[in-house]
């Protein structure tokens, strides 16, 4: 029987384009025999590179000529399902899942909502404000704002209780995020973030929490794995602390109680529907033990995904192969919604 072919696009125009190509190569070396992965790269100009050049790249090998591409001239007719293996903007955000469903491809993850709303913190904030998730305070901020009236956005940032956190509205893998320890400092970290994003936003930060992940595997009825717990030792949970061996501890599962354990699944499940969701996706949680509330910080609809990352790990202590969960997630892709 013919392999299914599948598309694996990764790379992308975004901050978090090595991070993806970690992923890929993950996925090439681990996939079985029931799915043919073909990689193409798109560069970070948004050119892509067809099959060869890619399987070279990806071996860190220097291909010949490189004949790249526009993304708008994939040849879709050779390909059954689309694995977008993409983090950030130009890839997880909606656009490139836009394209798929224009050429009529099935692909790995959510749709052009799900994507959307996933990508966008404060777009994300207010869907789940609007179903009454417990969440931390935050404002909102544009770089207009930040540029033609910054007193008023002090002014309205001085409303949340220091440590803040400061981010781009639509990027991930803790890139252009701050902590803000002090007054003077928020400046600065909004000049920082505006840098990588038109709006931003500045978060209430928490003092003594821990932070809890649930990884959900599925589409309308996404299951949901272990309780898992991040800890690391440097002021928050930065690029270099996710991306560097040894700087933060995986605790699989979380050491929590049953009905805290309970409770962060059934919010996971419902920040996944409330969205809409699909494929997969990581929730994570601020858990403060002093008083026992929850506070559901975000969702991402394509974690990392080597075999380190958060994601895969929550499964694997599941019972779940990394090779497996691949095949799922490729049978997922396929099945009608």
């Amino acid at each position: 029987m013919k392999p299914i072919q599948v598309l694996l696009l990764c790379g992308g125009q975004s901050e978090e384009h090595d991070v993806s190509l970690a992923s890929a190569r993950s996925v090439l070396k681990a996939a079985g025999p029931t799915f043919e992965i073909i990689p193409m790269i798109i560069d970070r100009s948004g050119k892509v590179h067809p099959p060869e050049a890619s399987h070279a790249l990806l071996r860190g090998k220097r291909p010949g000529t490189i004949e790249a591409t526009a993304i708008t001239d994939l040849p879709h007719r050779c390909y059954d399902v689309v694995f977008p293996l993409l983090h950030g903007p130009f890839g997880e955000d909606g656009s490139v899942q836009g394209l798929l469903k224009l050429v009529g491809l099935p692909h790995v993850g959510s749709s052009i909502l799900g994507s959307a709303v996933g990508m966008d913190k404060i777009v994300m904030k207010q869907v789940f404000a609007g179903h009454g998730f417990p969440q931390v305070s935050s404002q909102p901020v544009t770089r207009r704002e930040w540029s033609t009236d910054p007193d008023s956005v002090l002014s309205a940032c001085a409303t949340l209780d220091l440590p803040l956190y400061v981010k781009p509205a639509n990027l991930g893998s803790s890139v252009g995020i701050s902590r803000v320890e002090k007054s003077g400092e928020l400046g600065p970290a909004l000049d920082e973030a505006l840098a990588y994003d038109r709006r931003g936003i500045v978060e209430q930060g928490l003092v003594g929490v821990r932070e809890l992940e649930v990884a959900l595997l599925g589409n309308d009825h996404p299951a949901s794995s272990p309780l898992g717990e991040i800890r690391y030792d440097s002021d928050f949970y930065d690029y270099r602390t996710k991306y560097t061996d040894g700087l933060a501890e995986l605790h699989i599962p979380a050491p929590v109680s049953a009905e805290v354990t309970a409770r962060c699944k059934d919010l996971a499940r419902k920040a996944f529907l409330a969205i809409d969701a699909a494929g997969l996706a990581r929730v994570d949680f601020f858990y403060r033990p002093e008083d026992g509330a929850i506070f559901l910080n975000e969702i991402n609809t394509m974690p990392g995904f080597t075999p380190t990352s958060m994601y895969p790990k929550l499964w694997e202590a599941a019972g779940l192969s990394y090779r497996t969960l691949i095949d799922r997630l490729l049978e997922l892709a396929l099945e009608e919604r």
